[in-house]
C-alpha cells in the first residue's frame, strides 16, 4: 500500500492529511495559527509559523500514523493563494510578514494603475482584474516599504514566493525555488497564454525578474525533503493553489464541470478545457494545473466572506458559541424575517470587485431575532455564490447542469439546500469533502505512477448527497432581487 502525503496549508491553519491510494483518509493533523491585524484592511501571517505549524502537523500525522516515511510515494501542497512572502535567499529570513490574500492595502496602487489604463492589458496577459487580491502589488508594497528591499531584490540577494513557494523552500533547505503555474497565474506577474513571468506586467508593477521563483509543471518534481526535523527523503510531486486543487479533487476534468468551495471565502472554478476563456463579467480567468506537457484553464470567481461570515456571528456578535451551531439557529426561523446581510467586511470580490463596499443588514425591524440574522449569514454564502453562478454562466454559454461543492461549510446542510434552491439545479456533496488536499494528492500520485490517468481518479469520485431544489423560481428571483439591491447599498461606503 502506497500514501500520500497532502500538505494542506490555508488561511487560518495548517494540516498534513495522509491518503491511500482509494483517495480514503487515513490521519488528519492541524494546527491553528495567529492571525495578525497592523491596522484597519490589512491582514498578515508570521512566515516563521506558517513554517512551523506545517512542520509539526507534518510530522505529527506520520507519527500518529505510524507509516514509516519510505511508505509514502509522495508529498503534495496546496496552500493559500496570493498571501506574498519575500525572504533573504542566503539566511532563509523574511523580510516582513506574509501579506494575506485578504489584504487591502493596495488599493489605492490599484486605483492609479486603473486611471492609468493599464488594466485592460494586465487582464489580456495575467487573466486577473487589477485588485489588492492578487501578490503583485503586494510584493511591490514589501519592496518599496521594507528599508533596502526593492536594492537587495534588484541584487539577487531577494526571493519572492507564495506560500507554496515558501513551504517547497524550507521543505528542501532552500534546494528548490519553484512554483506551479496555478499559483503563479495568481501573482499578477504571469502571463497564463504563454505560461512564463511576463516583462511588461512586471515592468506596469515594478518587479524585479531576480525575485521571481522557477515555474514547474503542476504534477511533477519539486525536489525531495531534507529538513533535519522531517523523517525521511520524500518527493514532492505535486502542487496546486487551493481552489485548483479542489477542482482536480472534484474530479473536474472536463470542460464546464464546476466546484464551489465554502470556506473562509468561496471559490467557484469552471473548467475550460486547454483554451483561456476571457471573461466580459469581471471573472478571473486562471491557470487550472499543468500536468502531462499540458495546461488546463478555468473561470473563477472569487467570494471574500464566505465562511468567515460565520466566525464573525460567533466572534464578534457572539451569537453562538461554535461555527456548527449556525445551522439549528437558523433553522429555528422559517425564513430569514426579511434580513439580507451583506458580508463586504473586506470589500466585495467578483462580480463587483469593489474594494470600497462595506458590510451591511437591511430589512431590520423590532421582529427580528438572532436566529433571523443566523439565516440572513448562511443565506449571503449562498447569494454570493448565485452572483458568481450567472457570470460564470454569461462568460463561457454553457448552463449549470449541477454543482459539485466541498470546504468546511458545505457540512451544512441548511445552506446547501438553499444554494440549490437559488441556482434551480441539483447541488452535489462529495463523500470526501477533503477534496483541496486530496487534489494535491492526486496530483503528487499522478507524477510519481500511483495512478495512470486522470481516468483512475475521476472513478473515485462518489456522491454523498445530492439536493435538489425545492422552492418555487418566482420565490428565488424574488429573494435574489432583494439582495441585488442590498448589494448596491453596500457598495462604495468608503471614499476611494
Amino acid at each position: 500500500m502506497a500514501y500520500l502525503l497532502a500538505l494542506d496549508q490555508g488561511t487560518t491553519s495548517s494540516r498534513a492529511i495522509i491518503f491511500d491510494e482509494q483517495g480514503g483518509i487515513v490521519n488528519v493533523a492541524q494546527k491553528e495559527f495567529t492571525q495578525i491585524y497592523p491596522q484597519a484592511g490589512w491582514v498578515e501571517h508570521d512566515p516563521g509559523e506558517i513554517w512551523s505549524s506545517q512542520l509539526s502537523v507534518t510530522v505529527e500525522a506520520l507519527a500518529s500514523a505510524r507509516i514509516a516515511p519510505d511508505a509514502v510515494a509522495a508529498i503534495g501542497i496546496t496552500n493559500q493563494r496570493e498571501t506574498t512572502l519575500v525572504w533573504d535567499r542566503k539566511t532563509g529570513e523574511p523580510v516582513y510578514n506574509a501579506i494575506v490574500w485578504q489584504d487591502r492595502r493596495t488599493a489605492g496602487f490599484c486605483d492609479q494603475l486603473r486611471r492609468d489604463g493599464v488594466e485592460p492589458e494586465v487582464q489580456a496577459r495575467s487573466g486577473l482584474l487589477l485588485d489588492p487580491y492578487f501578490s503583485g502589488t503586494k510584493l511591490r508594497w514589501i519592496l518599496d516599504n521594507v528599508p533596502g528591499a526593492r536594492q537587495r531584490a534588484e541584487a539577487g540577494e531577494l526571493a519572492f514566493g507564495t506560500v507554496d513557494t515558501w513551504l517547497i523552500w524550507n521543505l528542501t533547505r532552500g534546494a528548490v525555488h519553484a512554483t506551479d503555474p496555478s499559483n503563479a497565474s495568481r501573482t499578477m506577474l504571469y502571463n497564463i497564454r504563454t505560461g512564463e513571468w511576463d516583462d511588461e506586467l512586471l515592468r506596469i508593477l515594478g518587479v524585479p525578474r531576480a525575485v521571481l521563483p522557477v515555474v514547474r509543471p503542476s504534477s511533477g518534481s519539486f525536489g525531495a525533503t531534507s529538513h533535519e526535523n522531517m523523517p525521511g527523503h520524500i518527493m514532492v510531486a505535486g502542487v496546486a493553489g487551493d481552489q485548483q486543487a479542489a477542482l482536480f479533487g472534484q474530479a473536474c476534468f472536463t470542460p464546464g464541470v464546476t466546484k464551489n468551495t465554502y470556506g473562509t471565502g468561496c471559490f467557484m472554478l469552471m473548467q475550460t478545457g486547454t483554451t483561456p476563456v476571457a471573461s466580459t463579467n469581471r471573472l478571473l480567468t486562471t491557470v487550472a494545473w499543468n500536468t502531462g506537457g499540458a495546461t488546463e484553464y478555468a473561470l473563477e470567481g472569487s467570494v471574500f466572506i464566505g465562511g468567515a461570515v460565520v466566525q464573525w456571528l460567533r466572534d464578534g456578535l457572539k451569537i453562538i458559541r461554535t461555527a456548527p451551531e449556525i445551522e439549528e439557529l437558523a433553522a429555528s426561523v422559517p425564513d430569514n424575517g426579511g434580513v439580507y446581510l451583506v458580508p463586504a467586511f473586506a470589500g466585495l470580490g467578483a462580480p463587483h470587485w469593489d474594494a470600497y463596499a462595506r458590510g451591511a443588514m437591511l430589512g431590520l425591524t423590532r421582529g427580528v431575532t438572532s436566529a433571523h440574522i443566523a439565516r440572513a449569514a448562511l443565506e449571503s454564502i449562498a447569494f454570493q455564490v448565485a452572483d458568481l453562478v450567472s457570470a460564470m454562466e454569461a462568460d463561457s454559454g454553457i448552463r449549470l447542469e449541477e454543482l459539485r461543492v466541498d470546504g468546511g461549510a458545505s457540512k451544512n446542510n441548511l445552506l446547501l439546500q438553499f444554494q440549490a434552491d437559488l441556482l434551480g439545479v441539483p447541488v452535489i456533496r462529495p463523500q470526501v469533502t477533503e477534496t483541496t488536499a486530496l487534489g494535491a494528492a492526486y496530483l503528487a500520485g499522478l507524477a510519481t505512477g500511483v495512478y495512470g490517468s486522470r481516468g483512475v481518479i475521476a472513478s473515485q469520485w462518489k456522491e454523498d448527497r445530492r439536493f435538489v431544489p425545492s422552492m418555487a423560481k418566482e420565490q428565488a428571483a424574488e429573494m435574489r432581487a432583494k439582495w441585488t439591491r442590498a448589494v448596491a447599498r453596500a457598495r462604495h461606503w468608503e471614499e476611494a
